[in-house]
């Protein structure tokens, strides 16, 4: 079986698409799909278009499934998790300073997209939350989805509606609803004239879940209310879903960096504070610009482009119906699809990265050392442990190759990779203060002296930046990724059970000895 979510560490049956290896079938726990995954891929690739112009079909030179971008990066977090409005500020004026790195329309405030992803704001929330008569649980205790919707009063009920059936179903609560004020007095008529209503739910835990399991729940409702909205033409053309989570929530538009913090008034509230952010401006590549397609995404934002997209796409698809979750077992299909044409490069990889941490067992840095694996074949540097590793999970994942930066969280950790083509640098300080810092280049926040600047370095190919929340330190690359390799015994399994075609046929006897085939 597939073992992209599994518990289950055993090789799978499959045949190694780097080289002429074969797999030998290891256990089987697992369970194929429904057909029912059918369904929802085909319903999967009708996607959004009144929040964005973006064709659904082949237009002139413009294919959807070539979607790609190139942008501007960066991150910005405090190691103790102490959340303050520095923090903020600075990410906007990371943001901002980023501005020529995203793109615009012929009328200069309509941005390509913008936006950034903050640690859930908790006594924010409870400030809001009272205006509205909702009292809040506390921190960790709810989630937040960041939605957007149409603007038809009608149309807006039934995707709440949507839902409000899909959180009963499996035993959380609607606290309640608030849309999100906005100023949108500074946007051009491209982003006027697909701009959504953006709305915020607040959902409770009413099936009294552990952490983990309460932010798989919202994983599942954020991936079941999308594929039930997108099998519905009265409510597909209108329906994202930002973020979902409890902890974090992702503010972002069809912007222009500039344009972030007076468009979303929430931001601009002195009482708005966070730990971390990742921020991002969006160049749309030979692609349309739109309010769903710009990032932060839910768990990643990016840098570059993902030149192994049309492969990776494929592969994901092919192993639909092996994907099995240990949590969600047969309902692992109403999570599917994973990946579609008719999202960015950017969004087939966040899609894929939070399937893999949230739908399965392996943390963050583990997933992403998988879809970007560092250059380990013939890499004599490289300890045995991690080649195993990367020889191993080869078998189960094709490398998401660039020339790429991706920036990631996930609540715990906050992190950057630079794929093993390195064409996309980006430069991170650590301060005194325990500040940390990274971006897609220097002079982002020019008031920072290098008197305060502990660590100044960049991110190298194939490396990772790591910070976790929960050690309050940054993880040194090689001590990251031999923690990850030493999980599970991949070299042993890799000796047990992987067989190389060549030396398999170089070793086998011929059925009959000196045949003769002209008689």
């Amino acid at each position: 079986m597939n073992r992209l979510l599994s518990t289950s560490r055993r090789l799978p049956v499959a045949v190694s698409r780097f080289s002429t290896q074969a797999v030998q079938q290891g256990n089987k726990k697992g369970l194929n799909a429904p057909n029912s995954i059918k369904n929802v891929g085909a319903s999967a690739n009708t996607y959004l278009q009144s929040i964005s112009k973006f064709p659904r079909n082949r237009l002139g030179v413009m294919d959807p499934s070539h979607e790609k971008e190139s942008c501007g990066v960066g991150l910005v977090a405090q190691l103790h998790m102490k959340p303050s409005r520095d923090i903020v500020e600075d990410a906007n004026e990371m943001l901002v300073r980023m501005s020529h790195r995203g793109g615009c329309g012929c009328e200069p405030n309509s941005g390509d997209g913008a936006g950034m992803l903050v640690g859930m704001p908790h006594d924010f929330n409870v400030k809001i939350a009272q205006d509205m008569g909702i009292a809040l649980p506390g921190k960790g205790e709810y989630g937040v989805g960041m939605m957007f919707i149409d603007k038809d009063p009608a149309i807006q009920a039934m995707q709440r509606k949507l839902i409000e059936r899909a959180a009963k179903d499996h035993k959380l609560g609607i606290l309640g609803w608030r849309e999100v004020p906005v100023d949108n007095s500074d946007l051009g008529s491209t982003s006027l004239g697909t701009e959504p209503l953006t709305q915020q739910v607040f959902v409770s835990n009413d099936g009294g879940y552990s952490a983990r399991d309460f932010e798989r729940e919202l994983y599942r409702l954020q991936k079941v209310t999308t594929s039930e909205a997108l099998a519905d033409d009265a409510l597909r053309d209108s329906f994202y879903i930002c973020s979902m989570s409890t902890q974090t929530v992702t503010y972002k538009g069809q912007l222009t960096p500039a344009q972030v913090f007076p468009y979303f008034k929430d931001l601009l509230d002195n009482d708005f504070v966070s730990h971390m952010a990742l921020v991002h401006s969006r160049f749309s590549t030979n692609t349309f610009p739109s309010w769903d397609r710009a990032q932060p995404i839910r768990m990643m934002c990016h840098n570059g482009e993902i030149n192994t997209l049309r492969g990776n796409k494929n592969w994901m698809q092919s192993r639909g119906g092996l994907i099995d979750s240990p949590y969600f077992k047969d309902d692992t299909a109403s999570l599917l699809p994973a990946t579609s044409d008719n999202m960015s490069d950017s969004g087939n990889f966040d899609s894929t990265l939070e399937m893999m941490v949230k739908a399965g067992d392996r943390p963050i840095p583990e997933a992403v050392m998988m879809m970007i694996p560092e250059a380990w074949q013939d890499n004599d540097s490289l300890s045995e442990s991690k080649k195993a590793f990367y020889k191993y999970n080869s078998c189960i994942m094709e490398p998401w190759d660039g020339p790429a930066m991706v920036a990631f969280t996930d609540g715990r950790y906050i992190g950057a990779t630079l794929d093993r083509n390195g064409l996309r640098p980006s430069r991170y300080y650590v301060t005194y203060d325990d500040r940390v810092l990274l971006s897609s280049e220097i002079g982002v926040l020019p008031d920072l002296n290098d008197n305060e600047v502990k660590i100044k370095a960049r991110l190298e190919p194939g490396k990772m930046f790591l910070v976790d929340f929960n050690t309050a330190e940054v993880v040194d690359d090689e001590a990251i990724k031999e923690q990850m390799a030493a999980n599970a015994p991949y070299g042993e399994w890799i000796e047990d059970n992987l067989v190389d075609l060549e030396s398999w046929v170089a070793d086998a006897k011929p059925a009959v000895d000196n045949f003769n085939f002209d008689e």
